[in-house]
């Protein structure tokens, strides 16, 4: 009796250390980490299908689908300049399955115009993955041939001009306000909902010009002539299209598409899609889908792009206070 109670005194003993090693972790995160993903993963766009930010979201959910080894889903809410899908991302449950587009100005500019369903803190960053600059662009038969006769027209007859654009604060649209202010004029603003009713607008010559990123123009350009983008140089894509700088005006605006998950998501799980991310952004096939659609593959890890974004807040907030868009 003595040799079986020293027998099993070590094996209690190292059943109490294993059972105290499992408590020092919470369950939850074990299961995440064990489980993730447990259901189909979710990547909420706030535009239609079609556009830019739609097509690059696809290219992505393939890439993850392949990574993560589970089903993702990408589902189109358009509205607000993409309010409604931010405002959707950040109150989902905060366990990874879901995964929230972003665009750039738009996410910081609605919650200082107005009383956003979303801030910047609703969010954990994932990465910035794609760049592409806006651009004005108007029919081929346009009596505009260049933006000189456009600002020549506008100071004319100022808000004869109308301006499309996919929403309020969204990149477009704020090119449209730099440019405004910049060249002393004042166009019309319509808004419509992604990038083939902003097609369809100009193609039907509802509008006079519309607020488009380059890489749409350019990868279906019928009946469109570009003239100017506001990128920092020209690019490689229309090296014809001369920068708004380069005219003249002071304007720098481009749509940057990152990807971010509900604040609370648990570390384990937002790692895991961390390093899925970094790996898509570099691979081969995911580069050459985003050029094929003449936009620009451009990784900026998580924590980086915050910091970026909130020195960009401030930034906006002063132009809101000198020129406030929503009243424009």
């Amino acid at each position: 009796m003595q040799n079986k109670g020293m027998a099993a005194g070590p094996i209690a003993r190292r059943r109490a250390l294993l059972t105290a090693a499992g408590l020092a972790l919470p369950v939850p995160a074990l299961a995440q980490a064990t489980r993730f993903p447990e259901r189909p993963i979710e990547i909420i766009v706030g535009f239609t299908a079609g556009g830019g930010t739609d097509l690059d979201a696809r290219s992505y959910a393939r890439a993850l689908e392949q990574r993560l080894g589970g089903t993702v889903v990408v589902s189109n809410r358009p509205g607000a300049g993409g309010e409604l899908a931010l405002g959707a991302t950040a109150r989902a449950r905060p366990d990874g399955h879901t995964i929230g587009t972003t665009n750039y100005p738009g996410l910081l500019t609605i919650p200082i115009e107005r009383q956003a369903q979303f801030k910047l803190s609703d969010f954990v960053p994932l990465a910035n993955i794609v760049t592409d600059p806006a651009a004005i662009t108007t029919h081929v038969d346009s009596p505009y041939r260049t933006l000189g006769d456009v600002i020549e027209k506008a100071k004319a007859a100022p808000g004869s001009i109308t301006y499309a654009s996919p929403g309020v604060g969204s990149d477009d649209h704020m090119q449209l306000v730099l440019l405004e202010k910049a060249a002393g004029i004042r166009l019309t603003h319509v808004v419509y909902q992604g990038d083939p009713g902003l097609r369809t607008a100009l193609l039907g010559r509802e509008v006079d010009l519309i607020g488009l990123n380059l890489g749409a123009v350019t990868a279906a350009p019928d009946k469109m002539r570009m003239l100017a983008q506001a990128s920092a140089a020209r690019s490689p894509f229309q090296p014809q299209v001369p920068t708004l700088k380069e005219l003249g005006f002071p304007v720098e605006m481009g749509s940057e598409r990152g990807l971010v998950l509900p604040a609370g998501t648990p570390p384990s799980v937002v790692a895991r899609l961390v390093e899925a991310t970094a790996d898509i952004a570099k691979d081969p096939e995911f580069i050459r889908q985003v050029e094929s659609r003449f936009t620009v593959p451009i990784y900026e890890e998580g924590a980086a792009w915050f910091a970026r974004l909130r020195r960009e807040e401030a930034r906006f907030r002063q132009i809101w206070q000198d020129s406030p868009w929503k009243e424009r």
